[in-house]
This record gives C-alpha cells, sequence and structure tokens, in this order.
C-alpha cells in the first residue's frame, strides 16, 4: 500500500486554513491519522480544525499542525469550562483570547504556507468559525453536549470540571488518608488533563479565570455540599480548597457520600477496594449435603457464620472489629467498612433463626432465601436493603451441584438407549428428559417450557419409559391432563414411540361416563399411564381422591385462570411429582407464571396476594429475583437457537395488509359515531361491556360484513380480506403446496372452507370446538397425507395448540388474536420438528383500522415474556381514556380504501 504524502496546512488569503500535500516535516504524521484528518478537512476546514484540536490530543504531530491543534483545544478546553454547555450548548460563546494574546499567539506560529496571512484578525476569525464547526456536530449529534465531547475524546470528559481525590497516607497512622480538591484547566502537550488545585480557581477568578467560569466550575460542588453533611462541612469552613489529612472515620463520613458527589457532577477518585468494598457479612449457608427427605418440604442444612471476603472471621478478629468502632478499620492489611449495630443485629437475627431450625430449612424456603425473593415468611428473613450489605445467603456444596444441574441441563446429555423407546432423541432432548427425571426424582415440579414445536410430548413420553424401567412395574401409575383436541395425537405419539407403555383412555370418547364414574382401581393400576382431559378431571372423584405417580399437564396455560373450576380440580390432585408443558408460560400477565407454579411447586411464590405485593416491588430492580427463583424448575429451548436445531428450515412472518370494501369502510364508520355518542353516558362496568361488544364488532367487519350482519350471504367481493385471501391460495394451489388457516371465530370456519374450497382441488377440512373428538386424530391425519386436503381452517382456540400439521408450509391469520403467545402456537403447528419446508405466515390486517394500530400493542407482551422467562401485564383496552381509545378505533379511510 502507498504511502500517502505528508499533509501540511495552508492559510489562504481569504482566513481560511487547509491541508496539502508537501514534503514530510521533522515530524512524520502517522498514516491512521493522516486518513483521519484528510477526511476531516475534506468535509469542512472547520470540521478539519475542530476535529484537530479534539479528538487528535495524543497523536505524535509535525510542528505546524501541533501549532493549529494548540489553538483548537483552546477552544474545546473552553466548551468544557462554560456554564452553559449543560443548558444551551447550542448558543453558548466561548470568548476568544484577548487581542494581546492572539496577537501573542501568531507571532509564536512556525513556518508555514501562507503563514504571511497569520495575525490576530484571521486567528479571530477562525475561531468563529471553530463556533460554527461545534454547533453543526452538535446538530447532527443526538446526545448531550458532554457525550459528544466525550466521543470525540475521552479525556475531554473530565476537563472543566472539579476533582476529589482520596488516597492512603500510610506515613501517617493517626491520619491516614489525604484528601485533596483539584480542577481541569485543559490538556496538556501530550494530551494530558491538567490538574491544579482547586484553590487556585479562587486565587484566580478575578483575573484570567472570570466569575462565570468559577460559577461553572463550582456549580457541581454547590449541588453536592446539598445532599451531603461532609462536603458541606468542607465548603462553608472553606476547608475544601486545602489539602487535608483525614483519620479513618473522617475518610469514611466522605466516602459515604461518593454516590451523591458523582451524581452531582463532581469527578471522584478513590482507592480501589472502596468500590468492591470488604464487609464482615453474616454468612448463611443452606444445602452443605443431601436432604434424607424429597420435595419441597425436605430439609436443607442450615448454617450461619461470620465471614470476610469468604473467609470465616475468628473470634479475636470479630473482637478487633467490634472494638474499633464504625467506619473503616484496618484488618488483614486491608481496610473494611464496619456499623457494628446493624452487623450485630443481622447477626444476632440470623442466629435466631438458626436455634429455630435446628432441623434445617425446608427445601422452599432455602430456594427463596437463595433468590433474594421477599415472598411469604422469606420477605422477614432477608431483612431490609439496608441489611443485605451486611448478610450473604449462598448454597452449600450439595445445593450448588444440584443446582448448576438444574441450570445447565445440557450438561446431563447421555447417549444410552431408554427401553422401550422407538425414536431417537435429540441432543438437546435427550439433556430435557435427564432434567425431568432429576427433578421429579427429588419430587419437585418441573415446568418444560420449550418453544413449540420442539418435542415437548416426546420427552415426557421418554420420561414416563424411564420410570417405568427403574420401578419395575411397582410404580403408581402417572395421570396426563391434555386438551380434549389433543387425546388423539398423544394416543398417536405413544403407540409410535412408546408402545409398551400401557395407555388407559379417561374419557366420555372411549366409554360411558357412567362406567368412566365407577372404573375399579384395580384396573387403573394396570396401565401405566391414564390419559385424559381438564374436564374430566374435575368430574370423575376417583382421579381427584388417588395418589398418582407423576402428573402432567400438556398446554399447562389452560390453568393460566386460578379461579376456574378446572384449576382448582387440577391443583388438588395428589403426586409423587408434577410436570407442566407449555410453549407459553406467559400469555398476558405474570399472573400466569404464577397459577403455573402454584401448580408444581405451591407456596415457592407464595400467595396470590404476596406475589402481587412482590411484583409491585420490583419495578426498578427489574425482575432478576424472580427469574432466579423460578430458573432451577423451568428449562426453555427456542427454535431460533442452532445449537437446538439446526436443521429446522426458515420462518418469515409477514403483515399482509387488506383494504376495506365501501360497505366495510360504512359500517365500520358507523360502529365507531355510536361507540362515540354512547361513551357520553357510560359508566364503569357498562362502559367496559360497551368497549369490548364494539372492538368485537369492528373485528367482524374487517372480517366480512355479513360477520358483523348476521345476514348469512357471505358473498367474497363484499370483503377485502376473502380478497386477500383468494389472492394468496391461489398461489398456494399453484405450486401444489398446503396452508392453515387460523380465525378466532368458530362461527368464521365454514364460510371460509366454502370459500377456498373453490380453489383447491379438494375441500379444505375444518376443526373447531364443536369438532367430535372421535374425527379430529382422522382429519389430522388426512392433511398430512400428501395425497390429502391442501387446506386446513382452525378455530384459534381448538386447533392452535398440540397438533402436528407440519405438510403444511403456509399459515394465515385471518383475524388477530392481540395475543402474540397464542398466535405463536398456532403458527408453530406447522413449524416445528419435522417440517422440511420453508414455513411462511401471513397476518391479516384491514390498513386504518383498528387491526393496525393495536399491533404496537402486541410488542410490550412479547417483551414481558422474554424478561421473565428468557432472561404477561394484559393491555387494558377498556380502561383507555375516551379520547385515546376513539383514536384507536378510529378509521383512517385513506389508508383503509384505495384512492379512486
Amino acid at each position: 500500500m502507498a504511502t500517502p504524502p505528508a499533509l501540511l496546512p495552508l492559510l489562504t488569503p481569504q482566513g481560511h486554513l487547509r491541508l496539502v500535500a508537501g514534503e514530510a516535516e521533522a515530524t512524520e504524521l502517522p498514516r491512521a491519522a493522516a486518513l483521519r484528518l484528510e477526511a476531516a478537512f475534506a468535509r469542512d476546514p472547520a470540521q478539519g480544525l475542530l476535529h484537530l484540536g479534539a479528538a487528535e490530543p495524543h497523536t505524535a504531530l509535525p510542528p505546524t499542525l501541533a501549532y493549529w491543534r494548540d489553538f483548537a483545544r483552546r477552544f474545546v478546553a473552553g466548551l468544557c469550562a462554560h456554564d452553559a454547555l449543560d443548558a444551551e450548548a447550542a448558543s453558548l460563546e466561548v470568548p476568544p483570547p484577548s487581542t494581546e494574546e492572539l496577537t501573542a499567539l501568531a507571532a509564536s506560529a512556525p513556518p508555514m504556507i501562507g503563514g504571511e496571512y497569520l495575525d490576530a484578525a484571521l486567528l479571530a476569525r477562525l475561531w468563529q468559525d471553530l463556533h460554527g464547526a461545534w454547533r453543526a456536530r452538535l446538530a447532527q449529534q443526538d446526545a448531550p453536549a458532554r457525550a459528544l465531547l466525550a466521543s470525540l475524546h475521552a479525556s475531554w470528559g473530565t476537563v472543566g470540571r472539579v476533582h476529589f481525590h482520596l488516597a492512603e497516607n500510610k506515613r501517617d497512622g493517626e491520619h491516614p488518608f489525604a484528601f485533596l480538591a483539584t480542577y481541569t484547566e485543559g490538556l496538556s502537550a501530550r494530551g494530558r488533563p491538567l490538574h491544579r488545585p482547586l484553590g487556585d480557581a479562587l486565587r484566580e477568578s478575578a483575573g484570567a479565570l472570570d466569575r462565570g467560569r468559577l460559577k461553572a466550575l463550582l456549580g457541581p460542588v454547590q449541588r453536592a455540599a446539598e445532599r451531603g453533611a461532609r462536603v458541606r462541612a468542607l465548603v462553608e469552613s472553606r476547608e475544601l480548597f486545602h489539602p487535608l489529612a483525614w483519620t479513618p472515620s473522617e475518610a469514611h463520613a466522605f466516602l459515604q457520600e461518593v454516590p451523591a458527589l458523582e451524581e452531582a457532577g463532581v469527578v471522584v477518585r478513590v482507592p480501589d477496594w472502596w468500590r468492591a468494598r470488604s464487609r464482615p457479612r453474616v454468612s448463611v449457608r443452606v444445602g452443605d449435603e443431601a436432604p434424607t427427605g424429597l420435595g419441597l418440604e425436605s430439609l436443607l442444612s442450615f448454617r450461619v457464620e461470620l465471614t470476610l471476603d469468604g473467609e470465616p472471621l475468628s473470634r479475636a478478629e470479630l473482637a478487633k472489629l467490634l472494638r474499633q468502632g464504625d467506619g473503616l478499620v484496618s484488618l488483614r492489611g486491608r481496610w473494611v467498612e464496619v456499623d457494628r449495630e446493624r452487623l450485630q443485629q443481622v447477626l444476632a437475627h440470623w442466629q435466631q433463626v438458626e436455634r429455630e431450625s435446628e432441623d434445617g430449612v425446608t427445601f422452599l424456603e432455602g430456594m427463596r432465601l437463595l433468590a433474594g425473593a421477599p415472598l411469604g415468611d422469606a420477605a422477614q428473613e432477608l431483612g431490609e436493603d439496608a441489611e443485605r450489605h451486611w448478610e450473604q445467603v449462598q448454597s452449600g456444596p450439595w445445593l450448588t451441584g444440584l443446582l448448576d444441574t438444574l441450570r445447565g441441563p445440557e450438561a446431563l446429555r447421555e447417549t444410552r438407549a431408554i427401553p422401550g423407546l422407538t425414536a431417537t432423541l435429540r441432543p438437546y432432548q435427550q439433556a430435557g428428559v435427564h432434567w425431568l427425571h432429576v427433578l421429579t426424582r427429588l419430587g419437585l415440579g418441573a415446568l418444560l417450557a420449550d418453544d413449540m414445536g420442539l418435542g415437548k410430548t416426546l420427552q415426557v413420553l421418554a420420561l414416563l419409559l424411564w420410570r417405568k424401567a427403574q420401578a419395575g412395574g411397582e410404580r403408581a401409575p402417572h395421570l396426563l391432563v391434555v386438551p380434549a383436541s389433543l387425546l388423539g395425537n398423544w394416543q398417536e405419539e405413544a403407540r409410535r414411540f412408546a408402545p409398551s407403555l400401557k395407555l388407559l383412555l379417561a374419557h366420555p370418547s372411549a366409554r360411558a361416563a357412567s362406567e368412566l364414574a365407577r372404573l375399579e382401581p384395580r384396573e387403573v393400576e394396570a396401565h401405566d399411564v391414564v390419559l385424559t382431559t381438564y374436564g374430566t378431571v374435575s368430574r370423575l372423584p376417583w382421579v381427584r381422591e388417588r395418589r398418582w405417580g407423576l402428573v402432567v399437564l400438556d398446554e399447562a396455560q389452560a390453568i393460566k385462570n386460578p379461579s376456574a373450576r378446572q384449576t382448582r380440580a387440577v391443583k388438588g390432585l395428589t403426586a409423587e411429582a408434577r410436570v407442566a408443558l407449555t410453549g407459553t408460560p406467559v400469555e398476558n400477565r405474570l399472573g400466569d407464571l404464577w397459577s403455573l407454579y402454584d401448580f408444581l411447586n405451591p407456596g415457592l411464590l407464595g400467595s396470590a396476594r404476596e406475589f402481587s405485593g412482590f411484583l409491585k416491588t420490583q419495578g426498578t430492580q427489574g425482575y432478576a429475583p424472580l427469574r432466579a427463583l423460578v430458573r432451577p424448575y423451568l428449562l426453555r429451548r427456542l427454535k431460533s437457537d442452532p445449537s437446538v436445531v439446526k436443521d429446522l428450515p426458515d420462518k418469515t412472518e409477514a403483515r399482509a395488509e387488506c383494504l376495506l370494501t365501501p360497505e366495510q369502510a360504512a359500517l365500520y364508520a358507523r360502529v365507531v359515531e355510536d361507540l362515540k355518542a354512547q361513551l357520553e353516558s357510560a359508566e364503569g362496568m357498562k362502559r367496559r361491556g360497551l368497549v369490548l361488544a364494539t372492538l368485537l364488532r369492528l373485528k367482524q367487519l374487517c372480517n366480512h360484513p355479513s360477520h358483523y350482519l348476521g345476514d348469512g350471504r357471505w358473498t367474497p367481493e363484499a370483503s377485502g380480506k376473502f380478497h386477500r385471501l383468494a389472492e394468496l391460495c391461489e398461489t398456494v394451489a399453484a405450486r401444489q403446496e398446503k396452508v392453515l388457516v387460523f380465525t378466532q371465530f368458530r362461527e368464521l370456519c365454514e364460510p371460509l372452507a366454502d370459500f377456498l374450497a373453490g380453489l383447491f382441488p379438494r375441500a379444505p377440512r375444518v376443526l373447531h370446538g364443536g369438532t367430535p373428538v372421535r374425527a379430529r386424530t382422522g382429519l389430522v391425519r388426512d392433511f398430512q397425507q400428501e395425497e390429502g386436503a391442501a387446506a386446513f381452517v382452525l378455530s384459534l382456540k381448538a386447533g392452535g395448540t398440540g397438533l402436528n400439521l407440519t405438510a403444511a408450509s403456509h399459515v394465515i391469520h385471518f383475524d388477530r388474536w392481540w395475543n402474540p403467545a397464542v398466535e405463536n402456537q398456532a403458527t408453530d403447528r406447522a413449524y416445528r420438528i419435522g417440517q422440511r419446508r420453508n414455513v411462511l405466515v401471513h397476518k391479516f390486517v384491514c390498513r386504518g383500522t383498528v387491526e393496525e394500530r393495536i399491533e404496537q400493542l402486541l410488542e410490550g407482551k412479547r417483551a414481558l415474556a422474554r424478561d421473565v422467562v428468557e432472561g404477561g401485564g394484559e393491555v387494558l383496552l377498556t380502561e383507555l381514556p375516551d379520547a385515546e381509545l376513539l383514536r384507536l378505533v378510529s378509521l383512517d379511510v385513506k389508508r383503509a380504501r384505495e384512492e379512486g
């Protein structure tokens, strides 16, 4: 690569500074710096000069460029010291040096091209050019002025600011700390901050350092004095402007105010050990050894001791700490922070807990303590925030090993075969089966929350076979509870992958309800697994009265409503351990997660009221304590992680925009006007009902006028969505591909199927809540066959979970559920293990309507789920103010219909 010619500054008669090529000067300009300067000056000479002074403080420069850097650096230093930098940075004026100073500067310039034009007036013009360059940079930068300066070079972040320095002084035993306040007036020739004692600023305030600059300089100090007693005393006594020798207690009082000082804008330099300060802590250790029992009530060892940096303190060291008093105490060759009163209070508290827990603490209590999640009784045990600096809860060797295993299940992967399993498990599935086995063997609940389509069913079947092989036929049967629509799927998967499992179907579709109610215990015990539905659990007393091996819930979001009858029935079941399967552990609210854990590990998240109170305290802290508490019992892998599934094809999601027909637009506008009129007199529950009813009508109108009017006409040309559906499905049919069409409305399934029948050679299949359970397996089997139907219309509630429909490479959401988790579940009927084609997801949205505006509200739900699970709050549309609600539902006619 050719070496660029030397760059030399050139002054034009018009008073502009440019760079030209020339012979190298005594100091050669580094290639990288030359390229930076060349680019900066090419944009604008004034920008180049600003760059030279602000961004190249450490660069070795030839004399002529160094001269101009020093000139521009004076301007940048003036910016840093200006009292309006933080408030009016775009319009501030940095006074130029005096005429005498400018004349002296011109006279001191080294020889350069155009040097004959250099005088005080030219330098004054260049100073004004620097103002223009600064304002232009500030306008381009979406950041505060100080951040812009620091981005040009980090050193500018300290120029024009007060610095407080605290250092150790080991030569003075009584005053082992030294304090000094300084300020930075600029950068040295080598680009280093120039520190001067703060007292110099006072002495020079009537001279070079004017009153405005002094006010800007001392502004942060004044703000700091308003927040801290120690700094206020230093200011009032004027000791701040002199070097000081301090005792440990004086130094500690200052160190306590460091956060307030930094927040006020003072730069604070303290010894490194203070940032990671040592404190004697009450160390609480849980779970040194394996417990004798299993489950949440098993007792873990519990030990309390006083430690320093993890090492136990001797009695002599403790006595020394308590004898020397509060503040900073020298121990083991370093300074240690001590608060005797608080330390003794915390120690006494935990010693009392230790005496009361002579046999240990329950597993549940231990998990809460380790997570730092103050729920239930643990809220008192953890103490106040201030006390937690003086205590440390940690797991012992046995519990540490267990938690490492549960949090990193990939290490559990084994290649040995599971007796009776006729499938080959993928590596992540092997890890999942072992993870389930570890938890259930300990009597703990497990939430397998793998992304939809990653084989949760297969992993559970492998677990049941493993437990059967270990038990030798003597273990109690397991109970598998699923939605009615998935009975056929579980039977099919069991026959295919675990044919040796004896499966009993306890559902009215298999035998009469009266016969089910009188089922003999010996017949139940002759099977390995009893398969039933959520609704059946509450109707069969013997299901609720006996003790099961495992109780496994599929699509466990079915128990998200704690007050529902089926939820109460399921939570009343007795088992050795419980397992929940769901691809959406958080659908709308964090209460969904609480209800799942209330089934899996009752009491872990406290009562519903305790959990709600706990969430209200987490607004500023994030969800770290909650994640730590639930993480050992939750396993979630995503299809988007290539380390999980390397051979899954791509999934592309696209919004399919639909236009309203004139009839739809007129009806839509009429509904919005009706809402506007009725809102004036509606309040409370009446208002909520009105809003929900209106949202339903608008969604129906977006689908088809007949959906809203109920006239049964369903003419395709009356709906923009039917037109868009035809466009898409004609292409799908031409390519001989298959499509799933989801709608949240059961009554829309048949009209959609009738319409699609004219686009595909075989009549579409239809599945909704009214489809008989016996017929569902056959519908799925027919669609999955290559010669089967090419279109499948499903209601979101009945067909959006559990089904394997990988024959489809297109998924259409005809109307939006307004819940991203539910939509993703439905999409993953096609996008799952076994899919070999790329999947296209089409989400229908009518332009200019409430459907378009609601999408931004979906992102909040996605973010909430990621925060807690991967790391609900439902949008209450009924609570929106009238004006905001009307903006949400109003019709944008231009967007809803094509021009003309």
